[in-house]
C-alpha cells in the first residue's frame, strides 16, 4: 500500500542508525511501520531531522529520557528538528486516517518534554529501554493493541481505498468517486479522520509520491511541480536530492 519516503538526514555515516521493519500480522492495516533512529557514538555535530510531511501519525519515545514520549505528525509543510549530538529514538507509524485518539494531542515541532496523557507511551518506553531494535516488535505491538482496544487506533477503510488507489486520483473529485460518497462528505470525512481537508492530502500525497514517480505522472509540468515540492520540503527538488542524498 501507501509507502513514505524516508525523512532526510543531515549527517550519513556509521555513528547513525535508522531502521524501519514492518508491523507483525493483525496490525497490517492501521500501522506501516516500527522504527528506530539513534547514535551509535556521539557525533561531532548536532543533527538535524528534516521531518517530511506524510499525513502519518507517529507515537514517538525517547529511549535516552522515557519519560519523554508523544503523539506526533506534521501538516503540509517540512520541519527540521534539532536531535543534538546523541540519542534514541523509537517510534510506531500509523497510516493516514488510522490514528483515531485525541487530535489535540498530536504536536509537529521537537518533543521534549515529559508525556501526561492517557496513553500508555511511559510505561511503552521503558519498556523498550535497553532491547536492540529487533526486539522492539511485541512490546509495540502490544501498544497498538491497547490502542485498538481504546479506540484509539482502528482500520479506516476510506483513506485505505485512497493510499491503495493514488494512481488512479488527480482531483478531489475522482477521491471522492473512489471512496463513493459526495465532495462535501468527503470533506466532512476527512477533516473528521485525518485533519486534512481534501486538497492538503491531495498535496501531501502527489509529494510523497514525487519520490518514487516521475513529475509528469503527477503534475502539469516542472514548475508546478518544483513550486509544490518547495513549498512542502523548503527546497527544490534538486537541492533536496543533493543535501539529503536521496
Amino acid at each position: 500500500m501507501y509507502s513514505p519516503a524516508v525523512d532526510g538526514f543531515s549527517f550519513r555515516g556509521s555513528a547513525v542508525r535508522y531502521t524501519e521493519s514492518p508491523p507483525p500480522e493483525g496490525i497490517l492495516e492501521v500501522v506501516h511501520c516500527f522504527w528506530e533512529l539513534r547514535t551509535l557514538a556521539e557525533l561531532p555535530d548536532d543533527f538535524h531531522y528534516h521531518a517530511l510531511p506524510d499525513a502519518c501519525v507517529n507515537l514517538l519515545f525517547n529511549l535516552l529520557d522515557t519519560d519523554v514520549a508523544g503523539v506526533t505528525a506534521l501538516h503540509t509543510e517540512a520541519t527540521t528538528l534539532n536531535l543534538g549530538r546523541s540519542f534514541h529514538y523509537a517510534g510506531v507509524q500509523f497510516y493516514p486516517g488510522a490514528w483515531q485518539g485525541d487530535r489535540a494531542e498530536i504536536v509537529n515541532r521537537y518533543v521534549g518534554t515529559p508525556y501526561s496523557g492517557i496513553l500508555p507511551l511511559v510505561e511503552t518506553s521503558r519498556r523498550l529501554k535497553g532491547l536492540e531494535f529487533t526486539d522492539m516488535a511485541p512490546v509495540l505491538f502490544d501498544l497498538v493493541q491497547w490502542c485498538i482496544a481504546h479506540g484509539h487506533a482502528k482500520a479506516n477503510p476510506v483513506t485505505a481505498r485512497i493510499l491503495s488507489n493514488l494512481d488512479a486520483i488527480r482531483s478531489v473529485s475522482d477521491m471522492a468517486k473512489l471512496v463513493q460518497i459526495s465532495t462535501r462528505q468527503l470533506q466532512r470525512t476527512l477533516q473528521k479522520l485525518t485533519g486534512f481537508a481534501p486538497h492538503d492530502l491531495m498535496k501531501v500525497l502527489r509529494i510523497q509520491q514525487s519520490f518514487r514517480k516521475h513529475y509528469l505522472d503527477l503534475y502539469a509540468d516542472q514548475a508546478h511541480f518544483t513550486h509544490a515540492f518547495r513549498k512542502a520540503t523548503g527546497y527544490t527538488p534538486v537541492e533536496y536530492r543533493k543535501r539529503f542524498r536521496v
